[in-house]
């Protein structure tokens, strides 16, 4: 995710409690999605709302680390 960002990725990683807390939430939602898809019967629905959140979250980062890059 964001490879032209990936040094300020690394630097705040573990330097920044927000950042981690976006991060950790994206990662979070992308292994309950894979999980989910892999299983039978999953639910449409909910993997659909799950992957609106995780885009959300996703343009959240990419917000964060424009700022952060100024």
């Amino acid at each position: 995710m964001f490879p032209e960002y990936r040094s300020l990725i690394s630097s705040l990683k573990g330097h920044d409690a927000h950042f981690d807390r976006l991060f950790q939430k994206h990662n979070e939602l992308d292994d309950k999605i894979n999980e989910m898809t892999s299983s039978n019967g999953f639910d449409e629905m909910l993997i659909e709302q799950l992957k609106k959140e995780k885009l959300l979250l996703k343009d959240e980062i990419f917000v964060y680390l424009q700022q952060k890059e100024k």
